[in-house]
């Protein structure tokens, strides 16, 4: 099978199994975090002002910042969905190295973060401090078959996200250009229009949950052919 045929059939599986799974619209604002932050770490390296960042139950969120100038609100915009697509990649790089614990601290340290400078509202608030609690327990937590199960659904969610988001975007921006988000207002600060932008990110979001399954696939491999030899010997 070849890799991108693969990596449908993951993603929609997945969308499919982790619908099933008690509380796992819980986990789904993970890559809104990670959207989110990824605008205020930009604007904030480009000496921008990032006023605050809102999470919402719907998975839903928004980011108040302060471009330096008309030109720095486009890599600006563009960070969400590319470093959110990015981040659900580096969650399997991490499974495939067995980095699971490493993983988990790189999230519950951008939800410290985002809880700590950035996000206020009661909802986001509540949520990013009962997502650190559960981190914290099961890094702690002596089974590793948990903890993997935990990440996995992290990632895979986290992967979901990161595809069909720009993906929805696309249909906005091809329906309703002005509705589009991140797209539209690149869109209003470059000759380009929203639905050049919204293509751009799903097709980048594409290619990194393809890379993302391949390195899952990889681990899934080794694993077979270590418990096969094992079995041999």
């Amino acid at each position: 099978m070849g890799k991108w045929a693969k990596t449908v059939l993951y993603i929609l599986g997945s969308a499919l199994l982790t619908h099933w799974i008690p509380f796992s619209s819980f986990f789904r604002n993970v890559d809104t975090m990670i959207h989110e932050f990824s605008h205020a770490l930009v604007a904030m390296l480009l000496s921008g002002k990032v006023m605050a960042i809102e999470l919402y139950r719907d998975h839903s969120g928004v980011t108040q910042a302060i471009p330096t100038s008309y030109w720095s609100t486009i890599p600006i915009a563009m960070a969400g969905y590319m470093f959110a697509s990015l981040f659900a990649w580096a969650l399997f790089a991490l499974y495939a190295a067995n980095r699971q614990r490493a993983g988990l601290n790189v999230i519950t340290a951008v939800a410290a973060l985002s809880l700590v400078f950035f996000v206020r509202n009661p909802f986001g608030v509540t949520w990013l401090c009962g997502f650190i609690i559960l981190n914290v327990l099961m890094y702690l937590l002596p089974s590793d078959r948990v903890r993997n199960f935990y990440f996995l659904l992290i990632a895979f969610l986290s992967l979901e996200e990161s595809v069909f988001g720009p993906l929805w975007l696309l249909y906005l921006a091809a329906t309703s250009p002005g509705q589009a988000g991140d797209a539209a207002l690149l869109a209003s600060h470059s000759p380009l229009p929203a639905v050049f932008w919204a293509a751009l990110f799903s097709l980048f979001a594409l290619w990194c949950a393809k890379q993302a399954i391949v390195a899952f696939s990889g681990r899934k491999s080794r694993e077979r052919r270590t418990t096969g030899a094992y079995r041999a010997s």
